[in-house]
């Protein structure tokens, strides 16, 4: 259930670090020394014989001028520093915790804090604001150390703190911290002077000689000049954007320049809006504020009101930023740092806008993070890490809510038990959180991958994830409860999040829907969203751009391919067909290339090129026409196509030369596309199986063995080739006769997990009427199943799951004769992929070639379902090799298998051998004592009995 705890650590208000407090306190004197430690690993499997390798574990060393304190151990770095900055702390007796201040506190240190940085002491000091101050100092004439209260606004970040503790709405208005800055500076008549009705402050005495003196030695010799590059956007939608040159002199403030540019005589009457992308960027919207500036200086600190500003909105600008800009405006990256004293400055391109603009919808965030923009598309559905390319959805989902302002993304993970999860999954039943869940987690994003948290993995375990996003004044947006289990947690976590992209993704692009369509839209993507608080904190930012014709945001894209599909005529695919055709779930590389031609292909400009891109077939990761014609070719081949254009705004984020782009699309012209397909791999073979089975194969399987264990009341098991124990740790969660179960494989990665699998389902789970209550004994093995061990020789019934496959043909001959005439197991069970059903699988077309049978299979030998294995049998040759063996050692044998149906062709898709001994006289004495032959070793072993030891 929720315990809302993460929630109020995503609201809480901004307070500083241990390690950020030791720096204010200490400076360099304050040394931190990392080192990697190893510590005992706890595998939570005792008796396991395999060495156990541990995580990645740092300590971290803090020496102080008096004393030295040393951290726990930790995973990352910077926990562990946090760590010894957080003792240290503890030592000098400071206390974190202590309770924010009030508002009347906060106001008499917003005083204080103003005091401070006009005082001698803060001109010297490291801080962007004092650079401006410095850069004041230049300015000539009565303007001569005035320094723009706009200035001190956006670079003093604690005296934005102060601000919102004094009045929270400060978050959603920020130029009210200019009514409390100049208020402040009403206060300090002895200090400071502020006109009435300007935005200016500067010091009534001047700054000492030898203050100013010190402050100027600390800056570098700079250039003449600094030219960047900005973009001005003016007020009017109808006058076009474009670039303008900011050109500062060494002896300059970059704020003159900018108020030259916006008509203003006083950079005084400049506003800046807070920044655009990363907190840390310095990329900010610039325009001017009315000749007569609304500052409510009233004495009611709480309820300072926002003035009606008086001026035409800028729409452009104020989608862009997030707030409302006012005016024609100046887009620009310009600013001084923490890094030095010097002004940094970076180009802000007409294509930097376009980019800026795409990226206010996932996925526009999702195209520039793959730098495919004219190619990518955010995919429908997460199907594995490994495939996933680009940024995660959980990472797009945090920019996204950084973009609008909002609280981080909280997410709620349930662990649900196997036995729950599979009932969940029969039925239409929404786990959501519930009783069945067996554990929640609730945490919010922190710009890195989901780690999973041992305590919350029960072995067996399903997931399912809830989303829940808040506004920053703590009001519930949206949630996500998708009605889907996951086997991992963090895949559970990123789907979630795609869920609610997708919703965002097509809600933003059609903000006008009709509310019937608006309702079939949340039921889709299993979205409940609150309508009234949505629009005002992130409809209202795109609503703005409606009026704009040539605008991405808040319009549907048109179909970009009418013809490909319906004129194979624009589609020209050129060379050998190899037979390497993509089939779903396949991992593709390409190279391509976009251009924009005009009618008749008189003139091209080629807008975008990759030389490797890769995507997963089948999952929406591309734009539909560019899958279309890909699913046409092979390997080697190329292929020409055309399409109609995308939105305007498309085309110029993504053009290499904008001026040129620019030019042709002012004449009639089309996309062409350029594609070689340079390789397909095939998907896993349990994914190709999920997509066409439910439920999966491997469960089919096993409850394929657990109807043979009922059928002869098998007490004993050895499983052949157990891997990491998917199938003895699923028998347990069904009551059977077994009392005995092993496993032996030549994997002791695999059979380390699966001793850890077993021993939490035998040892924690002590239920009376647990499935797994009847089992008295479990032991793994290491050792190849072509050896014999005495030690498993006459169980009651023994399985070889899709295991012999992986051997060459030879071997598995081997290994049948082996366990038939050696282990003599009552019934053997093996089961290996039928080739006959890759045609279902792959889509390939089997029967299309005239040759001999086994020439095909030649033919096709690159079309096994996985990479690993040596060998696929069709029927006929999986009978041939079961019948001479059972012949060979007197068993018998019948054919069955899962997946499919014998009567219909392919066939099954896993095809299965079950031989049954025919007992005779001789058979009676079994194995005599000096016949005992042990080769395998003993890698984990339990017993009922020992259960109080552990």
């Amino acid at each position: 259930m929720e315990t809302g705890g993460s929630l109020v650590q995503a609201i809480r208000k901004p307070t500083l670090t241990p390690k950020a407090i030791i720096h204010q306190k200490f400076g360099s004197k304050a040394s931190y020394t990392v080192e990697e430690v190893e510590e005992p690993t706890q595998n939570g499997c005792p008796g396991l014989a395999i060495l156990q390798k541990g995580p990645c574990l740092y300590r971290c060393s803090l020496d102080l001028p008096d004393f030295t304190v040393v951290s726990g151990s930790f995973k990352k770095k910077k926990d562990a520093e946090q760590s010894a900055a957080q003792i240290a702390l503890e030592k000098l007796g400071i206390n974190l915790s202590a309770d924010s201040p009030t508002a009347e506190e906060a106001w008499r240190e917003l005083i204080a804090r103003v005091k401070y940085i006009f005082s001698n002491e803060f001109l010297p000091a490291l801080h962007p604001l004092s650079s401006h101050f410095k850069a004041a100092l230049r300015r000539v004439g009565d303007l001569n150390a005035s320094v723009p209260a706009s200035v001190i606004a956006i670079c003093d970040g604690k005296l934005n703190n102060l601000c919102k503790i004094i009045n929270p709405t400060v978050e959603s208005h920020p130029l009210l911290v200019l009514s409390y800055i100049m208020r402040a500076a009403a206060g300090l008549p002895e200090l400071v002077v502020g006109a009435e009705g300007q935005l200016s402050i500067w010091r009534k005495d001047p700054y000492p000689p030898n203050v100013i003196e010190s402050s100027i030695s600390q800056q570098s010799d700079v250039a003449e000049s600094i030219t960047t590059m900005a973009i001005y956007i003016p007020c009017s939608p109808e006058k076009a954007v474009e670039p303008v040159i900011l050109n500062i002199s060494s002896t300059g403030y970059y704020f003159d320049v900018i108020a030259q540019i916006l008509g203003l005589s006083d950079a005084n009457m400049v506003l800046v809006s807070r920044t655009i992308g990363k907190a840390s960027s310095e990329t900010r919207f610039y325009f001017a504020a009315p000749k007569s500036y609304p500052l409510d200086m009233s004495s009611d600190l709480l309820n300072a009101k926002v003035v009606p500003f008086g001026g035409p909105l800028n729409a452009r600008a104020s989608s862009l930023c997030g707030q409302d800009i006012y005016g024609d405006s100046i887009l620009a990256s310009i600013g001084y740092t923490w890094k030095g004293q010097d002004i940094f400055h970076e180009d802000v391109t007409l294509q930097s806008y376009y980019r800026m603009l795409i990226s206010k919808i996932p996925s526009g965030v999702y195209k520039l993070s793959r730098e495919a923009i004219l190619a990518a598309e955010l995919p429908l559905t997460f199907t594995t890490k490994t495939n996933w390319k680009g940024s995660f959805p959980r990472e797009i989902l945090s920019s996204f809510c950084r973009q609008y302002r909002l609280l981080e993304p909280v997410f709620c993970v349930s662990s649900i038990p196997l036995k729950v999860s599979s009932e969940l999954s029969r039925s239409n039943n929404k786990p959501g959180v519930s009783e069945s869940a067996d554990q929640e987690r609730e945490y919010t994003n922190e710009n890195e991958s989901v780690d999973v948290d041992p305590k919350l993995v029960v072995s067996g375990s399903s997931f399912t994830c809830e989303i829940k996003i808040y506004s920053k004044c703590q009001d519930l947006i949206l949630e996500c409860a998708p009605n889907v289990l996951y086997k991992k947690q963090n895949d559970a976590v990123q789907s979630a999040s795609l869920k609610v992209l997708s919703w965002l993704n097509a809600y933003l692009k059609d903000i006008d829907m009709s509310l019937e369509k608006e309702k079939q839209l949340a039921n889709v993507f299993d979205i409940k969203f609150y309508r009234q608080i949505f629009f005002k904190e992130v409809v209202k930012c795109l609503s703005v751009c409606n009026c704009q014709h040539n605008e991405t945001l808040g319009r549907k894209e048109p179909e970009l391919n009418g013809v490909v599909e319906n004129d194979a005529s624009y589609i020209n695919i050129e060379g050998t067909d190899s037979d390497l055709c993509p089939s779903n779930g396949s991992l593709l590389c390409v190279c391509y290339s976009v251009s924009l031609v005009t009618k008749g292909e008189l003139q091209k400009e080629l807008l975008e090129s990759i030389e490797e891109f890769e995507f997963e077939m089948g999952t929406g990761a591309v734009i539909p026409c560019l899958e279309a014609v890909v699913s046409q070719m092979s390997v080697g081949q190329s292929a020409c196509f055309y399409t109609e254009l995308p939105p305007e705004d498309l085309v110029l984020a993504a053009a290499k030369d904008l001026a040129n782009a620019l030019a042709f699309l002012t004449s009639p012209c089309c996309l062409e596309y350029s594609i070689i397909l340079l390789q397909v791999t095939e998907p896993p073979e349990d994914r190709m199986e999920q997509a066409l089975f439910n439920p999966p194969l491997s469960k089919q399987r096993v409850e394929y063995a657990v109807q043979q264990i009922q059928e002869f009341c098998a007490t004993s098991l050895v499983d052949f080739g157990c891997g990491s124990g998917s199938l003895l740790e699923s028998l347990l969660e069904y009551p059977t006769s077994l009392e005995t179960i092993a496993g032996v494989d030549i994997s002791q990665k695999s059979l380390s997990r699966a001793a850890k699998v077993l021993h939490s389902k035998l040892v924690m789970k002590s239920d009376f009427d647990a499935p797994c209550r009847s089992i008295k004994s479990a032991i793994l093995f290491d050792g190849s199943i072509t050896d014999f061990d005495s030690r498993l020789c006459g169980f009651d019934l023994a399985t070889c799951l899709e295991v012999i496959e992986h051997m060459e043909e030879e071997q598995a001959s081997l290994f049948g004769d082996i366990v038939l005439s050696s282990f003599r197991p009552r019934v053997l069970i093996v089961s290996t992929p039928n080739y006959e059903y890759n045609v279902v699988l792959q889509k390939s077309n089997l029967t299309s070639h005239e040759d001999d049978p086994e020439e095909k299979i030649q033919s096709q030998s690159c079309k096994f379902r996985n990479h690993d294995h040596k060998f696929e049998w069709t029927r006929e040759q999986f009978q041939h090799w079961a019948s001479e063996l059972a012949v060979r050692h007197k068993y018998r044998v019948e054919f069955s298998g899962v997946g499919g149906a014998v009567d219909l062709e392919p066939g099954f898709a896993s095809q299965i051998a079950v031989f049954r001994r025919v007992f005779l006289p001789e058979d009676a004495d079994g194995l005599k004592d000096e016949d005992s032959v042990w080769q395998y070793k003993v890698i984990w072993e339990w017993n009922r009995k020992w259960k109080k030891v552990f």
